[in-house]
């Protein structure tokens, strides 16, 4: 008996897997092929933890990524990591050797930096240092009643810091700015600049596609002659004359707003036109003529039945999209034709690089170029991984 019971159990577990699958809702299944998919969960993780160092980063930061917080005896230095031991013995605390600033002969008397290594300075956790605030709005756009200034959540407590002098993780600059905390800066940047972008390009094609989808007629050909019309709109040209609009006196918040808003604005006919796709094709289903006939309204019927059809593919669009958007802020801030100085974004940071004498000197500018690419990579890998998911019928199940 105990035998025949052991052998009924794996299929009656099988059983119970089959219905579990057939009765599992949309969201369970999408989420159950994700995590099947090593790849998109290791990205995934990724991106959850680059996402919170950008949120956290003031506090993980220590230092203030503009000018206030540059290192005057420490410009252009390599970075510094923490030592537990040396030939002088082992110390519990972390610690750094002190540095010196001194010119020399070899270098064509360009100032070097030199390590006393009789004198130690040590790590300290929660350390008291610049005061930051996590919610920091300065909107300065043209005209009193637009203008918006809001600060909140304001602490000047830190992860980490030295007890003498400072620490640079990621080193520091040709002013002496610290790259480890201009680069946490600027993911946030980045984070805050894709999500406002595909936020405005979201409502906009989710507005002119649905309508364009579910009406026809000649309310689709005038909104596709508007859709065709912003496609054909050259980036680059737009930003160079708008560069040359933007006036100095802009703070750095209005500017980083302003570009945010224009890349969400040309980047919705892709969506668009794939919401319209969809629509078209589904509004003559039966679902959508019982609702018809029902008296329901045009935008209950695309809001509550034509949309939530598409709600999969759009979560997976977006995600493909946010990569995309970081990407053409970055290079039209690596052009000089985006955010800029004292903003710290990915773009900005990149500027530094483009000097000849980096890739001999000072290897350590590229940091922030491997975070680029780390960040877009692992929406890239999570995009793909939500696409393949988002269609949990598929015969490559596993």
């Amino acid at each position: 008996m105990k035998l025949l019971f052991w052998k009924k159990k794996p299929v009656e577990d099988q059983q119970q897997l089959k219905e579990a699958y057939f009765t599992a809702s949309q969201a369970q299944l999408i989420r159950s092929r994700f995590k099947n998919n090593r790849t998109a969960m290791i990205a995934g993780w990724a991106l959850i933890i680059m996402i919170l160092m950008g949120f956290f980063a003031p506090f993980l930061s220590p230092y203030s990524p503009d000018i206030a917080g540059r290192d005057k005896e420490y410009e252009n230095g390599p970075p510094q990591f923490p030592k537990f031991w040396d030939e002088n013995g082992f110390s519990p605390r972390p610690f750094l050797y002190t540095t010196e600033r001194e010119r020399s002969i070899k270098t064509n008397f360009r100032w070097v930096l030199t390590e006393n290594r009789e004198k130690r300075r040590y790590l300290e956790l929660w350390v008291d240092g610049w005061e930051y605030s996590f919610i920091d709005i300065d909107w300065d756009l043209p005209g009193e009643m637009f203008d918006f200034e809001l600060k909140a959540l304001t602490f000047s407590t830190h992860l980490f810091g030295m007890d003498k002098g400072g620490i640079h993780l990621f080193g520091t600059d040709g002013t002496g700015k610290d790259i480890f905390s201009r680069t946490l800066h600027a993911i946030y940047t980045s984070l805050a600049v894709g999500t406002l972008g595909v936020l405005i390009s979201f409502v906009l094609a989710l507005i002119i596609g649905g309508v364009a989808g579910y009406f026809g007629g000649w309310i689709d050909s005038v909104l596709q002659m508007i859709t065709d019309a912003i496609r054909t709109v050259p980036p680059i040209p737009l930003f160079m004359a708008l560069a040359a609009f933007m006036p100095d006196t802009w703070s750095a918040e209005t500017r980083f707003f302003f570009i945010a808003s224009i890349l969400g604005l040309i980047g919705w006919p892709t969506l668009a036109r794939r919401i319209r796709t969809h629509l078209l094709t589904e509004r003559s289903q039966e679902y959508v003529l019982a609702a018809e006939l029902c008296g329901a309204s045009s935008s209950h019927i695309i809001r509550k039945h034509l949309l939530p059809s598409f709600t999969s593919y759009i979560i997976v669009d977006l995600m493909i999209t946010f990569p995309y958007v970081v990407r053409s802020e970055t290079a039209l801030s690596f052009i000089g034709l985006g955010l800029t100085d004292p903003v710290n974004s990915l773009g900005s940071l990149m500027q530094n690089v483009s000097k000849a004498d980096v890739l001999l000197n000072y290897q350590w500018y590229f940091i922030p170029v491997l975070f680029f690419i780390a960040f877009v990579l692992a929406f890239v890998f999570v995009g793909d991984g939500l696409r393949d998911a988002a269609d949990p019928y598929s015969q490559s199940k596993k």
